[in-house]
């Protein structure tokens, strides 16, 4: 099984990146992720959508090729995002307007990880269920993972971290993995049925 991780602050060298970072070791380790692919959205490497996208003319025929190949091969995704004035940044939600017509992200399952430098967190959580799935038919865990207080934890250096805060959250974190692993073999048999017509309903209700 191949899992997409997308980070998606456009800082570079972010708090997000770094989580994406740790997450993606923490794949590597696991027993049921053969295969990764990180994205991240520092420094906005994506133009923002417009009508051409449908076309791949343009400045989407440098990017979008490579990035839906590597979208089309994964089969879950985690979703790291920050949270900025208890928004999503628009750079991740510009990523989930390329993917809302196609079918890439169709019967895929992820997870969220919404990261904080205090002690909030829930906005990103709550933005991205309601609003980045209806076309692109991502289909969002029930659970998800609130990183508060995120120079504390998950840092390279334990002894940056604190111990207690890491400990808990390394290990939720690695049961929410553990889940999107069963997601995503379940939601292979579901691609896999027959049943899904995306051509036949294009656009989520």
């Amino acid at each position: 099984m191949k899992t997409g991780i997308i980070s998606g602050s456009h800082r570079p060298q972010s708090q997000s990146e770094k989580v994406a970072r740790y997450i993606d070791r923490q794949l590597e380790d696991s027993a049921w992720c053969e295969n990764r692919w990180l994205l991240t959205l520092a420094d906005n490497p994506l133009p923002f959508w417009d009508e051409s996208v449908w076309s791949g003319g343009g400045a989407w025929q440098e990017h979008l090729p490579a990035l839906r190949e590597q979208v089309n091969s994964c089969d879950a995704f985690v979703v790291v995002t920050p949270e900025w004035h208890g928004m999503v940044p628009s750079g991740l939600k510009n990523f989930f307007l390329l993917w809302a017509a196609g079918g890439e992200l169709a019967h895929k399952p992820a997870l969220i990880v919404s990261v904080s430098a205090s002690d909030n967190g829930a906005y990103p959580i709550a933005e991205l269920r309601m609003s980045s799935y209806k076309n692109s038919r991502l289909c969002y865990l029930p659970e998800h993972l609130i990183v508060r207080n995120v120079a504390q934890v998950f840092n390279s250096d334990a002894a940056d971290n604190d111990a207690e805060a890491h400990s808990y959250l390394a290990g939720r974190l690695t049961y929410c993995l553990d889940m999107l692993g069963e997601y995503g073999n379940a939601f292979r048999q579901i691609r896999a049925s027959g049943k899904v017509s995306l051509e036949t309903y294009s656009n989520g209700m």
